[in-house]
């Protein structure tokens, strides 16, 4: 399933190498696009993404790989097939790998993800 089939702003590739400042903030204040992802840097094995969000995503799951969410700023509602989860900012929550989900934004929201560096954002 490629990343071009939803209508998400996804950029895959690694925005600073190591050394360099993340401007997080900067880059959120920035952005225009209703659903945004990008990868900040790679740690190890794993990338750290980030994103801008407003609206639904659509359900999907992760067969080999767990996901870490981390709100900055608004309200994230993960919906997980028993339950709904709902971060606010400085909250996290890890979805293990072959859990479905989905996250919704009632507001502009501001999150951070860790996830292996291999993962396909929109799910297996």
């Amino acid at each position: 399933m490629s990343t071009s089939s939803f209508p998400y702003e996804t950029r895959l590739n690694i925005l600073y190498p190591p050394l360099e400042v993340i401007d997080e903030k900067a880059l959120a204040d920035g952005c225009e696009f209703e659903w945004y992802n990008q990868t900040l840097c790679k740690v190890n094995e794993a990338v750290v993404r980030m994103a801008v969000v407003r609206g639904e995503y659509h359900w999907h799951k992760h067969d080999a790989d767990d996901e870490f969410f981390y709100v900055v700023e608004g309200r994230l509602l993960i919906d997980l097939e028993d339950r709904t989860v709902e971060l606010a900012p400085r909250q996290g929550f890890v979805v293990p790998k072959g859990v479905v989900h989905r996250t919704r934004a009632p507001e502009r929201t501001v999150m951070l993800m860790v996830e292996n560096a291999g993962i396909v954002p929109t799910g297996d």
